[in-house]
């Protein structure tokens, strides 16, 4: 059974969320069927029903500050685009560098934030 990592402090991404502040048109919505979409609260559904409702380009579900501590308000639910952003990958470490952030690299065999 993969682990919750949405709380682990070992998790990278605790201390991150530049992915989550990088554009407010990556947060769209693009596998979810009606059932998953429902189970996000309207308040973080942008007025299109096409993805996360943003303010500028930070998601609306992201709490906290960037390279300090960070979690997603609806991190059980979120949508499938940030359920495969993984730490250390192109994107993120592209969301990592317009924050000034250095790229992450993580060892092929760590966990991840997936669910």
């Amino acid at each position: 059974m993969e682990a919750d990592l949405a709380s682990d402090s070992e998790n990278p991404c605790t201390s991150c969320g530049a992915c989550c502040f990088y554009s407010a048109n990556w947060p769209r919505f693009t596998t979810e069927d009606d059932a998953a979409l429902d189970l996000i609260p309207a308040k973080y559904v942008n007025d299109r029903q096409s993805g996360m409702r943003c303010d500028g380009d930070r998601c609306s579900a992201l709490s906290g500050r960037i390279g300090g501590a960070v979690r997603c308000d609806i991190y059980a639910v979120r949508p499938e685009v940030c359920r495969t952003c993984m730490p250390g990958d192109a994107e993120c470490n592209m969301a990592r560098r317009r924050h000034g952030l250095a790229p992450l690299v993580v060892p092929a065999n760590a966990g991840t934030h997936t669910a």
